[in-house]
């Protein structure tokens, strides 16, 4: 029996997922989406094109690779559709290569409206959420009153998503939000019957299958896991399992079959949205990473906070997730300073140096202790760089790095499109 290989962000969030999937992708015969919704933004970018996919796993490009949304996720109908839509110009077959868990949930219209209001009262405690109706989907699923995909296929359906939207406007009632509630329903509904055309499976059985049959299989999450519901900087954090052992609960695949664990993450970090940030830089040298590295939501368009790399929160998510591969996301953004800053230990309110992340991250005062580096000021995409002629102080930068968080970097991006990756490792599958 084969095992499946897990892709994660080890940050919080927008590390580059959704082209190492891309790049993957030829290697596996089954792509897998375990937990999220259309709050994910993966961006692709080759032979010209610029993709950014929310729902769809980002094998949909290979054409020999299945692509299965499992019953992790939290799936929006009208999302999905538009998200079909844009993909009919490259003559892809969706229907034949994409596949739908039956027990994956549906984000309804009042799921978006409830995620506003919920928001709005929050006031400036709010978390940042991108209104897509995440939480309160996943709270309807743990509450045990979601709708979920394969309802769609019953006659009482339209009676489930009367009773659904029904308790929503009670709460909607106290709340100060404007809607359309017949657009939104009459759009939600022709949605509906757009997905009903799509193959929705048992996908535990159809994952399971393939593995007997010897099916390389990649689980690709969403978000980051410093957003993980339970080990995140809590309550800045999403609504679901973004760790490895959520691609096991996400896809119904038991924990003895996971592989290799990719853990994906920039040469610098980033954040969107409120919560803790120990090595954020509110200055000039903040301003131009983010302008360098494009650093703007796919999903939301936000501006995305910056800062330099942080090692301590890479190790506890190396460590929680069980990484056997560090990928190294935008190393080109670096390529204009030249000193590099890596946070290597935090110093507490008491006075204390720690290498650990704890348990107070918000509301403990944090001061980041930075080793400084020499940057390499090259641009690594004028003449191609290869594993041979990387600049020294690149590699340098990259082993130490190595040194400090114990996993081997097997891959290092240089830019968003394919082609601009650098393997360290001849095969990293």
């Amino acid at each position: 029996m084969s095992k499946v290989d897990v892709l994660l962000g080890l940050q919080w969030g927008d590390e580059g997922k959704g082209k190492i999937v891309d790049v993957l992708a030829p290697q596996y015969d089954v792509v897998a989406r375990f937990q999220g919704g259309p709050n994910a933004g993966h961006t692709l970018e080759f032979d010209g094109i610029k993709h950014v996919l929310h729902q769809i796993p980002s094998g949909i490009f290979r054409e020999k690779t299945k692509n299965i949304i499992g019953n992790g996720v939290v799936l929006d109908p009208f999302v999905f559709k538009t998200e079909i839509e844009k993909l009919q110009k490259y003559n892809l077959n969706v229907n034949a290569n994409l596949f739908i868990s039956k027990k994956a949930t549906l984000i309804l219209p009042t799921h978006r409206l409830l995620d506003q209001a919920y928001e709005k009262a929050k006031g400036d405690d709010k978390i940042g959420s991108t209104l897509k109706g995440i939480g309160p989907t996943y709270q309807d699923k743990i509450g045990r009153q979601g709708l979920r995909v394969g309802d769609i296929l019953s006659d009482r359906f339209q009676e489930k998503f009367n009773k659904l939207t029904d308790i929503h406007f009670k709460i909607l009632k106290d709340h100060d939000i404007q809607y359309n509630w017949n657009e939104l329903k009459e759009q939600f509904l022709e949605a509906i019957q757009s997905l009903k055309t799509f193959n929705l499976i048992e996908s535990e059985y159809f994952l399971n299958k393939e593995l007997k049959a010897g099916a390389t299989i990649l689980a690709e999450g969403a978000q980051g896991a410093l957003l993980d519901i339970d080990f995140g900087s809590y309550p800045f954090v999403t609504s679901s399992n973004t760790v490895t052992a959520g691609a096991c609960t996400g896809l119904g695949i038991a924990p003895r079959h996971i592989g290799e664990v990719y853990g994906i993450f920039k040469a610098y970090s980033t954040r969107v949205g409120s919560g803790p940030f120990p090595t954020e830089l509110m200055d000039d040298e903040g301003e131009l990473m983010r302008k360098e590295g494009r650093e703007f939501g796919s999903t939301t368009g936000r501006p995305r906070r910056c800062g330099w790399i942080d090692i301590p929160s890479l190790k506890y998510s190396i460590m929680i997730n069980g990484v056997t591969q560090l990928l190294m996301m935008k190393a080109d953004v670096l390529s204009i300073f030249s000193t590099i800053k890596a946070c290597t230990k935090y110093q507490l309110a008491d006075g204390s140096i720690t290498d650990m992340v704890p348990y107070e991250l918000v509301n403990e005062k944090i001061t980041p202790i930075y080793t400084e580096l020499k940057g390499w000021s090259t641009d690594l995409n004028s003449n191609g760089v290869s594993k041979q002629n990387l600049p020294a102080e690149l590699d340098t930068y990259i082993k130490f790095l190595e040194a400090e968080l114990q996993v081997p970097i097997t891959l290092v991006s240089t830019g968003p499109d394919r082609t601009q990756t650098v393997y360290r490792k001849e095969k990293i599958m």
